[in-house]
């Protein structure tokens, strides 16, 4: 548990210097603005959920592949990737430790959003099921690190892994179901769709600010985590290839 909070907290304390996490926060209440704006003045129904929900996911989204594509590469210019590889605790808790360091700014975002659709547009959307949305921003939060931990270890092998996040962003969104639902996708693509944790998300977020009753909250909480826990697992493993990749080519310093 302490190398875990390790983690967190060293990437806490990276983000507060990070240009990626302000224009996180900064995109989140100008996405909402936009999508209510939309909804407005096209006559279409409340659609506040949808507004609220995919900032939020999408911020969580975006800083879950910036901190995938920079935090072996921090660790290399700060120094300490040696020490960490060298020393007998495991560095996949570590890490994992790291990518979870999202939930702070996925709440940031979710509040954001949440004050945006009610100050500016006066929808002061309802939570019916906080506890089922405390808990899918939670998993949703986890899954991401998890998938990120997947990310990791591809993006020190790519030249450019900055080119390679923005391909990753708005395709995601969309077979994720964050813009629109993953059954409003073709037919063909939906079986893809609920490979992607966050079509899962996507549904389970709306549904909680949704005052019907929550379909199978607990059995669609357990799909995110364990997608998570999948990207995770074959990240940790992709880690140890780059790892021992490095030590028998002695270039560590150069990855």
């Amino acid at each position: 548990m302490r190398l875990f909070l390790n983690g967190f907290v060293f990437q806490l304390l990276l983000a507060r210097r990070s240009p990626d996490t302000f224009q996180v926060c900064a995109t989140a209440p100008l996405l909402t603005v936009v999508f209510l704006a939309i909804n407005k003045y096209t006559g279409a129904g409340d659609l506040t959920s949808y507004a609220v929900a995919a900032p939020t996911l999408m911020s969580l989204w975006t800083l879950g592949l910036s901190i995938a594509g920079t935090a072996l590469t921090e660790d290399r210019d700060l120094g300490t990737l040696e020490g960490q590889i060298a020393a007998p605790a495991p560095m996949g808790l570590t890490f994992l430790g790291r990518m979870c360091s999202v939930v702070v700014v996925g709440l940031v975002a979710f509040a954001e959003s949440w004050l945006v659709a009610g100050v500016l547009f006066g929808r002061w959307l309802a939570i019916p099921h906080p506890f089922v949305l405390a808990g899918c921003l939670l998993a949703t939060a986890a899954a991401t690190a998890g998938t990120a931990g997947l990310l990791a270890p591809l993006f020190v092998l790519t030249p450019s892994a900055r080119t390679v996040q923005n391909t990753l962003s708005f395709p995601f969104y969309l077979l994720g179901g964050v813009l629109v639902p993953a059954a409003s996708l073709p037919v063909w693509v939906q079986p893809a769709s609920r490979a992607v944790y966050l079509s899962w998300c996507a549904d389970l977020l709306r549904d909680s600010l949704a005052t019907a009753p929550v379909g199978r909250p607990v059995l669609r909480l357990l799909a995110v985590l364990v997608l998570g826990a999948a990207g995770y697992g074959v990240g940790m493993v992709l880690l140890h290839r780059v790892v021992l990749r490095v030590r028998r080519t002695g270039t560590l310093s150069q990855t």
